[in-house]
């Protein structure tokens, strides 16, 4: 039997021409050979002659091309029998095992991705081509690190049943650092003052955990555009960075940064002008700028003034205005005028809302918080003040709201929002540490989205040395559409401050409360409460004169019904990183006629939040409270203020500040004030995390005044503090760390300078 060869290829090197060419003939069968692994079927789906076709040159050469295309087979030859066509293949060997020796400084399911990223991984069809592109990926991974003088060598092995097991052993060699960083070119501004701004910096004692003294060629771009920002803020219109050099040791140990600049002179703005279909007034948009005639040319400024005018169309329902600031340069005067070209479009519309991401909270919960409405026009105010919400809510870790416009229809858009959502249920863990008592533990445990409704539901339990506190409560915030919320209360509570010798006596209470808040405004709550209370006073046998007299007028056991209102209004950016926005709080509550004792209090707090820069911002707080006896003769000792710790004046015992007694307890006072400073940071070398955020703080606050305080003054009871915070949104949990140091301080104080709060989340 007579088996001619019609067409060859030489083993991957190129698709061979004919051999020798053969009379066409019409193809009566197609037998396939050598196959070990892939299906016949596989063969003639991507063969193109067919039973019936006539065979020629032409798609001989074209059949063997598309067989080779597919991956599969290192040698592919056609071969014919009388009339019918023999497909004979060689398959390529599969990969049965892949292992990475060496991996330290990245995991190896991480890099293992990254090769199967690139087709190299188990199972797959080995191709000696991928695995060098694979290896030149998995050396670029750790270019990004900065070991260049990594090796990887590959090493195969064949196995049984045309197989091959790859190994890549990885010498990861050490990381090259950065040596040096030199702008060439700085004139006007010290080369020092240029290179703090950058991420990338030289060796220093923080650079181990900070790893900035890698070189990363994405780390580079972005020093670079913050160098350009530097120079543009501050007047150089004309800045430009001509050349970057970057060079490596002959070790690859050391790399070396520069970079070649052009200062240009210092440009001031001459003019600002309008131009354009102008739908919102001049008169409106003109105060939106921020650069203005005789001022040093500010980038920032322009880019936020277009911004600002951009926003202010949106809320007109113009959500795709394009708004340009063409520059008119006078080099001669180093002036810069801008003309603000204004193009509104077409007025936009929202046709529909859309929710995305939220597997247990309901869409109703996410659609109540949005002030967009379906049907109205765009207003881009109304969507940022809907993510607002929607982040204070406090049940998601990141929202993200997208407005993409309609197919064929230009005058209308959706709003889509994607959110990510974390466990709304806490338990929670307090801790402090002190010289004198050691480690105080409490919990408690709470669920702020139940089943996905809004509602917040809390059963549970607080509870150390001092406090205990059981309670159950339900919350909703949507007891009408309007957004009228209703909670109720149960709950029990004792105070011991005996146990760390801050006060000898126990109370315990018993209590029932209903609540309301009643939104005013979009920023504004109205809240209303009233609550029924039954304490019991429990003394000791060295309770001071004080206690005992009140149990003498009072008895041990006393009833009160008090009625609560407050007003709080909350213009935070958000509830958990707040950068900007104020929480102000004011309150009364008092016991009425009916229980056994009258009296009332009144509280007042803010707090304020303003960005300095991109990553610095500024917290200012103050709490003020006053509370005294309106019926009663006296008011009961146990009502009264107290100050110190976590929450107040850090540094020192909670609850320690203040009068003493003979036992160095303190009395508490009638008056409280408390106010604190402080500058939030982000981690050094984590600029972009938001779970972790460091804060400098100083601390005062004075409690005073009282039927036990006769002859003090505020000023005698002020006590300051100042020391470093921490917080972090661990996987556990919040948690805040703080370090004081107490400042003017009396041998009486209680000092506790470390003190922290611990949680988790379910």
């Amino acid at each position: 039997m007579k088996v001619n060869t019609l067409a060859a290829s030489l083993l991957g090197l190129t698709l061979a021409p004919l051999v020798w060419a053969a009379d066409p003939f019409v193809v009566k069968d197609i037998r396939v050979e050598g196959l070990q692994r892939t299906e016949p079927g596989t063969v003639f789906n991507y063969l193109p002659i067919k039973v019936g076709d006539t065979f020629n040159d032409n798609n001989a050469e074209q059949a063997v091309k598309a067989l080779f295309a597919t991956g599969f087979f290192t040698d592919v030859r056609l071969e014919s029998e009388g009339n019918v066509l023999i497909v004979a293949v060689a398959e390529r060997p599969v990969i049965s095992e892949l292992t990475l020796n060496g991996a330290k400084e990245f995991d190896s399911k991480q890099l293992k991705k990254a090769l199967k990223d690139n087709g190299l991984s188990e199972s797959r069809v080995f191709d000696q081509a991928v695995l060098e592109q694979a290896t030149q990926e998995l050396k670029r991974q750790y270019y990004s690190r900065g070991k260049y003088a990594v090796e990887i060598t590959p090493t195969l092995t064949k196995l049984e049943r045309n197989r091959v097991a790859v190994t890549l052993d990885i010498n990861e060699g050490a990381a090259a650092r950065i040596k040096q960083i030199k702008v060439v070119g700085a004139k006007a501004v010290k080369e020092a003052d240029l290179l703090d701004e950058f991420a990338q910096t030289t060796s220093g004692w923080l650079t181990w955990l900070t790893r900035d003294d890698q070189y990363s060629k994405q780390k580079l771009q972005g020093d670079l555009e913050r160098l350009r920002s530097y120079y543009l803020n501050r007047g150089y219109f004309e800045f430009a960075i001509d050349s970057t050099q970057v060079a490596i040791s002959p070790d690859k140990r050391d790399v070396y940064l520069t970079i070649n600049i052009t200062e240009g002179d210092k440009y001031t703005v001459s003019d600002v002008r309008f131009a354009g279909d102008l739908i919102v007034p001049e008169t409106e948009l003109r105060p939106l700028v921020l650069v203005k005639a005789g001022d040093t040319f500010t980038r920032d400024k322009l880019n936020e003034s277009v911004s600002a005018i951009s926003d202010r169309l949106g809320n007109n329902g113009y959500a795709f205005a394009n708004v340009n600031a063409v520059p008119e340069v006078n080099k001669d005067k180093h002036e810069v005028a801008f003309t603000f070209f204004v193009d509104p479009g077409r007025r936009v519309y929202v046709r529909r809302i859309n929710v995305a991401g939220n597997t247990r909270t309901r869409d109703e919960v996410v659609r109540r918080e949005m002030r967009q409405m379906e049907g109205g026009w765009y207003d881009n105010q109304k969507i940022k003040r809907g993510k607002e919400r929607l982040d204070l809510l406090g049940y998601f870790t990141d929202i993200n709201v997208e407005t993409p416009a309609v197919t064929d229809t230009p005058d209308q858009i959706d709003v889509n929002v994607s959110v990510t959502e974390k466990p709304t249920g806490s338990v929670t863990l307090g801790a402090g540490f002190s010289q004198d008592n050691g480690f105080a533990l409490s919990a408690s445990i709470s669920q702020s989205n139940f089943f996905g409704s809004g509602k917040a539901v809390t059963a549970g339990f607080n509870t150390d040395k001092v406090n205990q506190y059981y309670n159950l409560s339900f919350t909703d915030p949507y007891f009408t559409v309007d957004g009228v919320s209703l909670g109720y209360d149960l709950y029990r509570k004792s105070f011991n401050p005996s146990a760390t010798n801050t006060g000898q006596y126990k109370t315990k209470t018993d209590g029932v409360a209903v609540r309301s808040s009643v939104p005013i405004s979009e920023f504004d709550r109205i809240n209303f409460g009233l609550k029924m209370e039954r304490t019991e006073l429990t003394l000791m046998t060295d309770s001071p004169k004080r206690y005992q007299d009140f149990v003498k007028e009072y008895g041990n056991i006393n009833s009160t019904l008090q009625a609560t209102a407050s007003w709080a209004r909350d213009t935070r950016d958000s509830a958990l990183w707040p950068t900007k926005g104020f929480v102000v709080r004011t309150g009364l509550e008092a016991a009425l006629p009916g229980g056994d004792i009258q009296f009332y209090r009144a509280s007042a707090s803010n707090q304020w939040y303003y960005p300095l820069t991109k990553s610095l911002t500024i917290s200012l707080r103050g709490e003020l409270g006053l509370v005294n006896a309106w019926s009663t003769r006296n008011l009961p000792f146990y009502e009264y203020f107290y100050i110190g710790g976590m929450g107040s004046v850090r540094g020192y015992k909670g609850g320690s500040l203040g009068p003493k007694d003979e036992n160095n307890d303190a009395y508490g006072g009638t008056r409280k004030a408390v106010a604190n400073a402080e500058i939030l940071f982000p981690f050094p070398g984590m600029r972009d995390d938001k779970t972790l955020r460091l804060s400098a703080f100083f601390d005062a606050g004075s409690v005073y005044g009282g039927q036990y305080s006769v002859g003090t003054t505020w000023q005698n009871n002020l006590r300051y503090s100042t020391g470093l915070g921490l917080a972090w949104l661990s996987p556990l949990g919040p948690m805040r760390f703080s370090f004081a140091q107490p400042i003017g301080n009396k041998p009486s104080d209680r000092i506790e300078r470390f003190q922290f709060t611990l949680g988790t989340t379910f």
